[in-house]
This record gives structure tokens, sequence and C-alpha cells, in this order.
């Protein structure tokens, strides 16, 4: 149980400038221009830097420039918590960084650190950086607690992902203690539903996001990581399928074709026909296929129009327009 490594980036900051005086005016301009970005206050990146990273590098960066400058220790917990531990999401990340408190210790929260309190004695934390976090057990509960059932879901099963490199963050077994121990009542009932719906097959979050919204469609529950041997002796793990009606289907994200670690050093258009020719061979072995993008997950009226179309059955009628599943 280790958190990911910490983003590379070159900042700029004021307790580092060794006493020399500070061009505030030049400063002021380059943030007014957009050169740069603050971080948070003393902390600075050039602009075309910081859009290179992903959204939880960004906050993960964030984080560690907060906590250095942190009056006394602190404890991380929530988002803050998750993006060490390599816990993603689909929604923005926030711009403060989430911190647990004592409910009897007064005080608000500022514009880095967001407090959460709390009355329970018995959350599972360990050592970070001469600081504390929540476990990744804990910190995925936590943001089940505090998120709709979607959020809940996407943090659980990648603590659980057994394909994750290193290993899982957790088991199941370690995320029902844990439950069972924590005491607070606040958003128990909605961790315990987002838990006993979680697994360890998910391979992305999109993938997990996908899975809720199958299901809040009224489509059958599908097998996940179903493996195929195709003609041509590839082997394809698919992200679903649906076993009584010989139907495969999948999220296409574009990762798999611009993440330098997914090509493992192929070109985009060489990673790109690839897909297409295990696309084809799957279409090819299978009675149905289905294929959706990111799109289809922010209105799922595509996605049951994607799927339906296939010929899968659903229990639910189409949704309307506007319809969110949180």
């Amino acid at each position: 149980m280790h958190p990911r490594p910490e983003p590379v980036i070159a900042l700029h900051r004021r307790r580092e400038h060794g006493g020399l005086p500070i061009d505030d005016r030049k400063l002021a301009r380059a943030l007014r221009d957009r050169t740069h970005v603050r971080v948070v206050p003393g902390s600075y990146v050039a602009a075309r830097d910081w859009r290179a990273l992903t959204p939880i590098d960004r906050h993960d960066v964030r984080i560690v420039e907060a906590v250095d400058r942190a009056q006394g220790a602190v404890t991380l917990c929530c988002f803050a918590a998750a993006a060490v531990w390599g816990i993603d999401q689909v929604a923005a990340w926030p711009q403060t960084v989430d911190v647990l408190v004592p409910r009897t210790s007064g005080g608000r929260s500022s514009g880095v650190f967001r407090r959460r309190t709390s009355t329970s004695g018995d959350l599972e934390t360990a050592e970070w950086r001469g600081h504390r976090i929540t476990t990744p057990a804990q910190t995925a509960l936590d943001l089940a607690r505090i998120s709709g059932f979607t959020s809940g879901v996407i943090a659980l099963d990648q603590v659980l992902w057994r394909r994750r490199a290193g290993g899982p963050l957790t088991s199941l077994d370690r995320l029902a203690s844990t439950l069972e121990v924590d005491a607070r009542s606040r958003g128990r009932a909605r961790a315990r539903a987002a838990l006993e719906f979680s697994t360890d097959l998910s391979d992305s979050v999109r993938e997990s996001e996908g899975r809720v919204l199958i299901e809040a469609l009224g489509f059958p529950p599908p097998v996940l990581q179903k493996r195929f041997t195709l003609p041509s002796g590839r082997l394809a793990d698919v992200d679903y399928y649906f076993e009584d009606f010989d139907h495969v289907a999948e999220f296409d994200g574009v990762g798999k074709y611009l993440d330098p670690a997914l090509l493992a050093g192929r070109t985009p258009e060489e990673a790109l026909i690839a897909e297409k020719d295990r696309g084809d061979e799957l279409q090819r072995a299978v009675r149905a296929f289905s294929r959706w993008r990111t799109p289809a997950h922010r209105d799922p009226r595509l996605l049951y129009d994607i799927l339906s179309g296939a010929g899968l059955p659903s229990r639910r009628p189409r949704p309307p327009a506007g319809l969110i599943f949180r």
C-alpha cells in the first residue's frame, strides 16, 4: 500500500527566492496573461506545464504545495487522499485540499484547505510526508459517503482493481470491516450500497461509470473482462459481455491512442489500426457488438440507443432528456 509517484513539474516558489526581491508587477502580468498559474499562494507554475498534467496530477501538485506550507501536521482525507493514492474520478477536482479535523476543533475552511469534521476516532490513517492520510479503504468509503452512487462505485472499484500496477490498494474484506468499525451514520447507507455494487474487475473509471449506467438504464448485468480467443490467435478481454445475448460491449477511451504508456512504443495510427482489427474480429465472433465513447455517459439516452439498437433488451423505457444518474 504505497501512494503513487508524485508528478514532476518545475515550480516557482516565493520561499525559495533566497530573500531576493520579487517583481510583483511582472508576476501579476504573467498571471493576468495566463502564461503562469497560481497553484497555491506563493507557488506558481508555467501554464503550458500545468496544462500538460492530468487533472488528478494537478490536484496532487496542489496538495503537496499546500501541506508544505501548513502550520503543523494535517490529515488528508476525501478528494485529497484520493489524489495521493491514485483514486481518480470523472468529475472536476476541487480547488481546495481536504483535511480532517475533529468536530470540536472550531475554525473554518480557508482558500487552500477545506476542513472536513468528524466525531469518529476510528478512522483509518497512515503516515505521509510527516503528516497523516486516510487509508485507501477509508478514503474510498468516505468518497462514497459524500458523493453520489456512481462516484462511490468508481472510487471503490479503483481500490479493488486486481490489474492495478503493484496490486489492489485494499480488499473487499478490508472495506467491509472499515465500514463496520466507522460509527458515523451520515452517508453510511450510500456507502454500503456502493460497496455492494463494487468489483475488482473494472479496468478504468469509465468502465465503472458505464457499469452503473448499464444497471440504471435497465439492461441485464454483464460479465466483466470476458476473454475471447480470436481467429488470429489474439486474446481479447472485453469490458462487458451479455452472455444470454452473445453481445460484447465496450467503452472506447482515447487514452489507448494518446497515452505513451498505453501506446507501448506504437504510433497513434498503429494503435488505431490494431484496435480496429481487434473490433472487426470481435464482431465476427459474436452475435452483437456495441461500442461508445464519453458523450454516451454524459447523455445516457445515447448509451440506451446504442445498446438497445444492437438488440439488447431493457426493463426500462428510454430515459428523458437531461436525466443524469448520480
